[in-house]
């Protein structure tokens, strides 16, 4: 069963705390809500679908359905992939209302990784019960170190260089200069990313997203309420979700699932990348980037690299902007999972509410993606193509 046009994204929000000292979990996901609720018109006793991941405290969903006031739910979703949970959860949403099983779908996260004090971990992922653990006892659990691994790979195979890398940073931080909230605002020029401390060669400081507290929140309706609200409408026109295996360590590092995800979302929405005037595009490190663009289509395999260099991703200058908010790279990554940001971002984009300084003009149809697990590993990726109505 196709979703294409069959659900539309009615609501959103972005809490603008990047440090959540004196706010519960609990809290976050309930101010979230409130606020995608506001944006759209609606209220909770409008909700009867609601979808969370791991980061949501107690029992998950059935904890937050209690503490948030959602009474009138027929469908609960609690799928967990990292960062591209987010995007999936659109995509499973846009199914269950296509299925009749929900109307008006909440989709929260919310985490205080800074606050909390628990470092790049995972809320509520019991990590040392993966069963790969013992085979990487002897390497931190640091995502820096697989990252570098693919970063370094890419450069061999295809010849890309450090300061390509940094041109990613670079867009990002031209950006977030016009984001009050990002953590980020200062923009930065190649050389100084090049000069920050090296992390995990070939990856410096400033190759690295940004560590932050926060949440954001996205409602999914059906056409018909959709069309009775007084907001911009944002159509789901195709999605995708794929996993690559790390196959015990036998892996072509030069790729990822975005590859197959990407391919299901065109095919579902009826467009090309060509058709792509935006583009928020999972960014935990620069190299992430690369690959996305070269897995979706914007570029051939191994020329990412030289389509990022020299601004092509800063908007107003380049053929495809992204991450217009500054991305995780430079604004926000609440919980250490990055792809509920990106989907806001291109909701904004799409509905013409971005900053004026980096909207763009062509903006009806954009592309939202994202990535949950390691590039270096087994991942999940997930792509969500909208468009304005």
């Amino acid at each position: 069963m196709s979703i294409r046009g069959k659900a539309y994204i009615a609501g959103i929000y972005e809490h603008p705390t990047r440090r959540a000292d004196g706010i519960s979990t609990a809290q976050l996901h309930a101010d979230v809500a409130l606020g995608a609720l506001a944006d759209a018109g609606l209220s909770l006793h409008d909700v009867d679908g609601f979808f969370c991941g791991a980061d949501a405290p107690g029992l998950g969903g059935m904890t937050m359905a209690e503490y948030i006031g959602l009474n009138r739910l027929r469908h609960l979703d609690s799928t967990e992939t990292g960062g591209s949970g987010y995007l999936l959860h659109v995509s499973h949403a846009a199914q269950a209302i296509a299925a009749g099983h929900c109307n008006v779908a909440l989709i929260t996260l919310a985490d205080r990784p800074l606050a909390g004090a628990t470092g790049t971990r995972l809320a509520g992922m019991d990590l040392h019960g993966m069963p790969d653990r013992p085979f990487l006892a002897a390497v931190p659990p640091v995502p820096v170190y697989g990252y570098g691994m693919v970063a370094r790979r890419h450069m061999h195979e295809y010849g890309t260089t450090p300061e390509q890398l940094a041109w990613v940073k670079v867009a990002a931080s031209h950006h977030a200069q016009h984001n009050p909230h990002a953590k980020l605002r200062t923009v930065v020029t190649v050389q100084d990313v090049l000069d920050s401390p090296m992390v995990a060669d070939p990856l410096h400081k400033l190759d690295c997203c940004v560590m932050t507290d926060g949440g954001g929140a996205i409602v999914v309706t059906r056409p018909e309420i959709a069309r009775e609200l007084r907001r911009p409408r944002v159509k789901v026109l195709g999605a995708g979700e794929a996993l690559k295996h790390s196959h015990g360590g036998d892996i072509d590092l030069t790729y990822s699932a975005g590859i197959w995800s990407g391919a299901k979302a065109f095919e579902e929405a009826g467009v090309t990348p060509a058709d792509i005037r935006y583009a928020s595009l999972y960014d935990s490190f620069t190299i992430t980037v690369i690959l996305q663009l070269e897995d979706l289509g914007f570029c051939r395999k191994g020329e990412g690299g030289r389509f990022v260099q020299d601004g092509n991703l800063i908007s107003g200058i380049g053929r495809l902007p992204f991450n217009t908010d500054g991305g995780g790279l430079c604004n926000n990554h609440p919980g250490n999972k990055g792809g509920m940001t990106k989907i806001l971002e291109a909701v904004r984009q799409c509905r013409g509410e971005a900053h004026p300084a980096v909207q763009v003009r062509n903006h009806d149809t954009v592309l939202a993606h994202g990535t949950g697990g390691s590039l270096a590993g087994y991942h999940v990726a997930g792509t969500l193509i909208l468009q304005a109505e």
